[in-house]
């Protein structure tokens, strides 16, 4: 999801039209954070899941802070995934990193500091895989798992899709000791949609060797009609 200092700098356009931004993404966020949160709260992870895709086309339909260009908001007729897979709900388990800085590859090629904090191992459709867990290297922090799969670039967005990116609210929980890793609530980066936007990008430790045919499937934004 989106930030503000992936626009125009506020302090250069007119403090109305500042204002007026900052609370239009204010409640994009209590939205998102709102909606996983009954994510994490429903026993039913498919039913939670058939909301989740709900909520999401409602919000980039009608809210002001939707990834979209003007000219890709009057063609949407919503967003596209995969059929729900309850294989693709796995536990994680999380080993931890020493914590050094890394720049991550973002789409703007100015790269992104997080901390690599851990590493999540886990089976998916009995193949083990693995991936780096990051930490926002900025004000508050947050945790982020990016990754990309085979279908990356084709079936996918080939810069990668989110698993889990707490500073703006994809937060799926835990259990005990484990990550919960639910690949079907997988979705594009704001940058996929229309490229004006930065977006941190899936590091190379955090390619999967395997296609995850769950959550969201890419397209070209200016084709969705």
């Amino acid at each position: 999801m989106r930030s503000l200092v992936e626009r125009q700098p506020l302090v250069s356009r007119t403090s109305a039209l500042a204002i007026d931004e900052a609370l239009d993404l204010l409640d994009w966020k209590r939205r998102v954070f709102a909606l996983y949160a009954a994510v994490r709260a429903d026993p039913d992870p498919a039913l939670a899941w058939e909301r989740w895709v709900e909520k999401r086309d409602r919000l980039f339909r009608e809210h002001p802070q939707a990834p979209l260009s003007e000219t890709s908001r009057s063609l949407f007729d919503g967003l596209e995934y995969f059929d729900y897979d309850p294989a693709s709900r796995v536990i994680g388990t999380i080993e931890p990193a020493a914590g050094s800085l890394e720049q991550l590859p973002s789409s703007s090629q100015t790269p992104i500091g997080f901390h690599r904090i851990g590493r999540v191992t886990f089976t998916l459709r009995g193949s083990e895989q693995s991936a780096g867990l990051y930490w926002l290297d900025s004000y508050g922090g947050g945790l982020f798992l990016p990754f990309v799969d085979s279908t990356g670039g084709a079936e996918t967005y080939g810069g990668g899709r989110y698993l889990i990116d707490t500073v703006k609210g994809s937060d799926l929980g835990v259990t005990g000791k484990g990550l919960i890793l639910d690949f079907n609530f997988a979705y594009n980066p704001s940058c996929s949609y229309d490229p004006t936007w930065a977006c941190p990008l899936a590091p190379v430790e955090n390619r999967l060797s395997i296609p995850v045919r769950a959550g969201e499937r890419h397209r070209d934004p200016d084709a969705m009609s």
